[in-house]
């Protein structure tokens, strides 16, 4: 059991105690005066009554130990300190110890949840967590705070000066590098100072995770920049990608599929989208990107195949060129789309904008507007645009999410509608979700509760 857990379970059996106590003492205080002053003037219904009040004080002081468990001081998906509570503990133990503060980061966590879905994402963060826990026990450190930050960021606080631990953190971090969980590649990196550095945590944090940006850019050097934008070009000219294609249902029924793209270099290993799209957005390279990964599906797509849904730079589709490109791969290869769009920067020419979907729309391509309830663009784009179909921002894709903002939901599932358009949610990941989700009135779900991915290698 994590340090934390413990903790967490003495915090709630304390709070209990210190509400329920005080409550049973003045009972049994008053029942011990009226006996000792009234006891040859007393009743038998006070007796009765004495007991019941003292069965009901012990019920209730069993009520509050229950309900003091629902206090939380851990984070419910790794079971580690929530990050208030977290800094409290050490604000405490600061004035009397030294302590080495760890930042452990997920860094690819954004494409765990991404590729395999948010359910997967906290699974590799609660087991992460624990195999950083099995290591350091194997080293004879046990019994240690740790506060889950943000995101996929950790602090732990070890107990004595860095230099201690400095060797260790730098050995576990090159034996993550073969860190796996589920077939999962899981990329870690670490950060450590003591608090001979600041006393405190905020500055401290904020110093680590500079520590850590500085070994990024780092790391990132040793692959030298330039030879990352050749490897980069070098893919989109040579279609040298990987991808991943995952089904999206309409009443139970498969309707179509979305492609998710991995650049991949020379040697193999692959370029994530993180990575590529710096890349792609430094050299002007969005329309090439789009139209090498149009072309792939149209090349490789069987006849009569369920609509590929790609997600389209905006930008790409407001230029002639992709536009006829695009047409003639229609038009050639039978192939159709669903062009997925999201941008944080309204366009304004909305005229142009609709001649410009009309105009592809006789082909047969269809228009979905991401990310929905988080970017304040495609509300406008919903209200404006001559689209299909919204597709909701990942945010929303938990059944807690959904309840808490079930009428933000409803209120786009309307609009949608009354438009005559589908609504979509993806990452979808167990039945709980997918019945609320139904009951939203979604149309278009996904997620890997319905479809796993499926890899093809070009």
């Amino acid at each position: 059991m994590l340090l934390p857990q413990t903790k967490e379970r003495e915090y709630r059996f304390k709070l209990a105690l210190r509400m329920g106590l005080p409550i049973f003492a003045l009972i049994l205080a008053f029942i011990s005066h009226t006996l000792i002053t009234n006891y040859e003037n007393l009743q038998t219904s006070f007796f009765v009554e004495a007991i019941l009040l003292v069965l009901v004080s012990i019920y209730f002081i069993f009520y509050l130990i229950y309900n003091g468990f629902k206090v939380k001081i851990t984070d419910g998906i790794t079971n580690t300190f929530t990050r208030e509570y977290f800094y409290e503990y050490l604000k405490k133990e600061f004035d009397s110890k030294v302590y080495t503060l760890v930042l452990v980061s997920v860094e690819n966590l954004h494409d765990i949840n991404t590729l395999y879905g948010l359910k997967n994402g906290d699974k590799v963060l609660k087991k992460s967590i624990q195999w950083l826990v099995d290591e350091f026990e194997k080293e004879g450190i046990t019994n240690f705070p740790i506060g889950h930050i943000q995101g996929g960021d950790f602090l732990l606080a070890l107990d004595g000066k860095k230099d201690r631990y400095a060797v260790f953190i730098d050995m576990l971090g090159l034996k993550s590098h073969d860190l796996k969980i589920d077939s999962i590649e899981v990329k870690l990196s670490f950060a450590l100072e003591d608090t001979s550095y600041c006393h405190e945590i905020e500055y401290l944090l904020e110093y680590l995770f500079e520590l850590q940006e500085k070994k990024s850019e780092t790391h990132r050097e040793k692959i030298n920049p330039n030879e990352l934008e050749s490897a980069v070009i070098k893919a989109i000219k040579e279609k040298q990608v990987l991808m991943m294609q995952q089904e999206i249902y309409y009443h139970n029924r498969v309707v179509a599929q979305e492609c998710f793209i991995k650049l991949q270099m020379q040697d193999g290993k692959p370029i994530f989208p993180k990575t590529y799209t710096k890349v792609i957005n430094k050299l002007g390279l969005g329309i090439e990107f789009d139209l090498m990964v149009l072309e792939y599906i149209a090349t490789t797509a069987q006849k009569g195949a369920l609509a590929y849904g790609v997600n389209i730079l905006p930008t790409s589709l407001r230029d002639e060129r992709f536009i006829m490109r695009v047409i003639e791969l229609v038009q050639t290869y039978d192939v159709a789309y669903i062009f997925i769009l999201s941008e944080s920067e309204y366009y304004s020419y909305i005229s142009r904008y609709n001649d410009i979907l009309k105009r592809l729309k006789n082909y047969g391509i269809t228009f979905i507007v991401d990310r929905v309830g988080s970017l304040h663009t495609s509300f406008l784009y919903l209200r404006e645009l001559d689209i299909d179909g919204i597709r909701f921002d990942s945010y929303y894709s938990k059944y807690e999410k959904m309840k808490e903002n079930s009428s933000i939901i409803e209120g786009f599932v309307t609009m949608a509608h009354k438009k005559g358009i589908v609504a979509w949610m993806k990452n979808i990941e167990d039945q709980q979700s997918l019945d609320k989700a139904q009951d939203l009135g979604i149309d278009y779900i996904q997620g890997k509760y319905l479809s796993q991915l499926q890899r093809n290698k070009i």
